[in-house]
């Protein structure tokens, strides 16, 4: 089973076989003016498209933690990684990870950042 949340709108795909999400079919979730995002999720796995549009941002994002393992690809911009004490410039085409438990957050860099984020086990509270 696959499932896909965006704004004001649930797919529920009940196949073996592979689901296709369209973006240009599809509203984001609106999180804030600046953040917008797309779910998808397997009973253990989930892919967040995250589209920021407030860079570049004076302060990065307030650290949090999660106890999820975390790997995220840069599609698109630059942005500054805070993972614990360490802080990485990252650019598209990047890839990072997020052992469960550490803090981290971002400071974008570029006036818009596309970030993939893959989850497991799946965040439930990113689920409505």
């Amino acid at each position: 089973m696959v499932i896909f949340m965006s704004l004001a709108l649930y797919n529920l795909y009940e196949s073996s076989e592979m689901a296709v999400i369209k973006e240009n079919q599809t509203l984001p979730e609106r999180i804030s003016p600046v953040f917008e995002r797309r779910i998808a999720h397997l009973e253990n796995l989930m892919i967040v498209v995250c589209d920021f549009t407030n860079g570049p941002a004076v302060e990065p994002d307030k650290p949090h933690s999660h106890p999820h393992e975390q790997i995220t690809y840069v599609a698109e911009g630059d942005l500054y990684l805070f993972l614990g004490e360490e802080k990485h410039r990252i650019t598209t085409g990047d890839i990072f990870t997020v052992p469960p438990g550490l803090p981290h957050c971002i400071q974008t860099i570029s006036p818009k950042v596309r970030l993939i984020d893959c989850f497991s086990p799946v965040r439930k509270d990113f689920l409505k």
